[in-house]
């Protein structure tokens, strides 16, 4: 089923939060396939691995909208779409409450991560086939890679938001959001330089969405500002 902006495929709602999947997803994945080789013997372990990339992905936004409504806060929609995956979430406009709604979805990964070192070595003692034992690594190395990609100190990313929240205690609301935007520009732009020596349009792509994010923190921050005049 379509959303009504036909641009996502509704999957299933569970805890009263709807998944929907962005149509881009199915080109990007296919190009993607495309492009992987080597480490396991059949295409379909390839399939499952980028399958379970998105899983991942998931779990880390269902962690940020349960956090949300344990605080008292409103989360109701989850969208996977070729880059990663968007939790709209409005949590209550506290610092803490912001401060656990962000955290939360690290925190998923944190717990993955240990429950995939204590699963690897156990399944290898059951002699399960080799692509198997690589797909469990694979999975181990992408879940941590994307912990610390999401705990970088860049706002709109989880350690930039994170940032931002704690920042609120001492500067308030809107000076806070102020600092993590800055912050954010300056690691877009190294994003751009390092998309550029690497050719990685991904990269790039990142850096231009990570930008787009950031002005609408100036943006945001200068009503609150205004707001509170």
């Amino acid at each position: 089923m379509v959303s009504s902006s036909r641009q996502q495929i509704r999957l299933f709602r569970v805890f009263g939060i709807t998944v929907f999947l962005h149509w881009s997803w199915f080109f990007v994945a296919a190009y993607e396939l495309d492009q992987r080789s080597g480490g396991y013997s059949a295409l379909g372990w390839n399939i499952a691995e980028y399958v379970a990339l998105f899983a991942i992905v998931l779990l880390h936004e269902f962690g940020h909208s349960l956090a949300c409504r344990q605080v008292g806060g409103t989360a109701s929609e989850i969208i996977l779409w070729p880059m990663g995956g968007v939790a709209f979430v409005s949590p209550p406009p506290r610092p803490g409450a912001v401060l656990w709604s962000i955290a939360a979805g690290p925190l998923v990964n944190v717990a993955l991560v240990i429950l995939l070192a204590v699963a690897n070595p156990f399944l290898h003692e059951l002699s399960i086939s080799r692509s198997a034992h690589h797909f469990l690594n694979q999975l181990w190395i992408i879940n941590l890679g994307l912990l610390i990609f999401n705990l970088l100190p860049v706002y709109p990313l989880d350690g930039g938001q994170i940032l931002r929240a704690l920042l609120w205690f001492p500067l308030g609301r809107a000076h806070s959001l102020t600092v993590a935007a800055v912050i954010g520009v300056i690691g877009s732009l190294g994003l751009v330089g390092l998309a550029l020596w690497m050719a990685s349009f991904w990269i790039g792509l990142m850096a231009a969405f990570i930008l787009a994010q950031c002005w609408r923190g100036f943006q945001e921050a200068q009503r609150l500002r205004d707001a509170a005049r």
